[in-house]
């Protein structure tokens, strides 16, 4: 029912309520006046009292207050409804060129992993790093006693200066065997011996430096040193602890983790695996300078993703139970502050670049099931104008229909408007974007 009927009908109501009160108060003036004279005079000797008031009168009178008062009211409500448009914040929208990604939880793994174990047996005598340090390629670790070692390369060194007498005698005398068998001052047998002795000490001379050799890379190896750059863990001994280098039973000492770069793996779902591949077979994603497709990162602390990196490999099978498949990004970590063991997440391109319209967040209604703006009219009302949304991008959401590109839509306000209303439109103030830390121009999220 419009106001305006409503309004006609209650006037129509007081005006009916009116007549009906004045018949009510004729009416009752006669009756009174006939009851007095139907009553006994005093004169008879009889006291009569006066007749009660006319109760129905009283409450016509009362209805038609209220019923004033009603009216009155919805006069009122009529004035406010008719009172000056509301003001509202509208904003155009935003076209751009975009790249759409999507986000997967990754975890960070050391590009270099090494278990530090002794390569000779011994007692520790002297630990040369702190826990957590970072450590270069050769750095020495800890040191075990060298001494019996020394005392071996000692002998050896002896032994093969030995070696090398004897096969200088050896030499010698197999050297005049020839000249001597010629005159005759010695036998074809005394001539063969001798040149079997210098063979003979050739090789133990050779046998010789061996064990030397041995012994030599024995004492270097009684200095434990760091195989790789990275970062070292605790000592898993201290001094004086007896240490065991045979193998397959050596030791373990400590761990290294290399540091820069790092690798980050992540299960990537069949269908996002698909839409990849399609995409970089039709070279149709963005890549860097050597040609790699860059992803970006962010740890759990921060907001934006700010790490830039390169997928660096996909694994050769999807794994049956979960779907998935292991994805390896590679990631420069100069400063050290993506530490091993971390979780974080990555963002990969799943798409081309492409234009996009984009509004704020606060300006998307709901509608049950059903995402709705309120578009600014030429005529100053609004109209209601369905979507169909899209991933988000430095706070707005994209729009992928429902809108031309060349609208004003409110951005606040929407619970109090209607389809329709006319509106009094406030341009809003443009801030300042977020920077993108993204490989592209732009990337927004799936």
């Amino acid at each position: 029912m419009s106001m305006g009927n409503f309004l006609s009908k209650g006037r129509a109501r007081l005006s009916s309520a009116r007549r009906k009160l004045a018949t009510a108060v004729d009416f009752g003036g006669s009756r009174r006046a006939e009851d007095r004279r139907a009553l006994p005079s005093e004169s008879n000797g009889f006291s009569v009292a006066p007749p009660p008031p006319y109760v129905g009168g009283y409450k016509l009178i009362l209805a038609v207050a209220v019923g004033v008062a009603f009216v009155a009211g919805c006069n009122r409500h009529a004035e406010q409804k008719h009172g000056p448009p509301p003001a509202v914040t509208v904003a155009a929208v935003e076209q751009k060129q975009i790249v759409e990604w999507d986000e997967f939880t990754g975890r960070v793994e050391p590009v270099e992993a090494v278990e530090v174990r002794p390569r000779v047996s011994g007692y520790i005598q002297e630990i040369k790093f702190q826990s957590g340090q970072l450590v270069k390629k050769g750095d020495v670790l800890l040191r075990i006693d060298p001494r019996w070692h020394q005392a071996d390369f000692d002998r050896r060194q002896a032994e093969f200066e030995q070696a090398k007498v004897r096969l200088e005698n050896a030499k010698r005398e197999a050297e005049r065997a020839g000249q001597l068998l010629a005159n005759k001052a010695i036998s074809t047998e005394e001539s063969d011996a001798r040149q079997s002795r210098y063979q003979e000490a050739k090789a133990a001379s050779l046998a010789a430096a061996a064990a030397l050799d041995s012994a030599r890379l024995d004492l270097e190896y009684t200095q434990v040193r760091s195989p790789i750059d990275g970062r070292v863990s605790r000592a898993l001994l201290t001094e004086g602890n007896y240490v065991s280098g045979l193998a397959g039973a050596a030791t373990l000492l400590t761990t290294i983790v290399s540091v820069d770069p790092v690798y980050v793996y992540a299960d990537v779902d069949e269908n996002s695996l698909l839409k990849f591949n399609q995409l970089a077979q039709s070279k149709k994603l963005e890549t860097n300078d050597d040609g790699k497709i860059p992803v970006v990162l962010q740890l759990a602390d921060e907001e934006e993703f700010p790490h830039r990196g390169y997928i660096e490999s996909f694994d050769n099978r999807l794994n049956p139970e979960t779907g998935s498949i292991l994805l390896r990004a590679v990631f420069p970590n100069a400063d050290a502050r993506i530490m091993p063991g971390l979780f974080a997440r990555i963002r990969v391109p799943l798409s081309d670049k492409h234009p996009a319209l984009l509004v704020e967040e606060r300006a998307i209604g709901t509608d049950q099931a059903q995402k709705f703006v309120l578009r600014l009219t030429s005529t100053n009302t609004v109209e209601y104008r369905p979507v169909m949304l899209g991933p988000l991008l430095d706070g707005k959401r994209i729009v992928r229909s429902g809108l031309e590109g060349d609208e004003k839509i409110v951005v606040n306000g929407l619970a109090r408007l209607r389809p329709g209303m006319p509106v009094a439109p406030q341009e809003a103030v443009a801030a300042n974007p977020p920077s993108s830390a993204s490989p592209d121009a732009k990337l927004a999220k799936r």
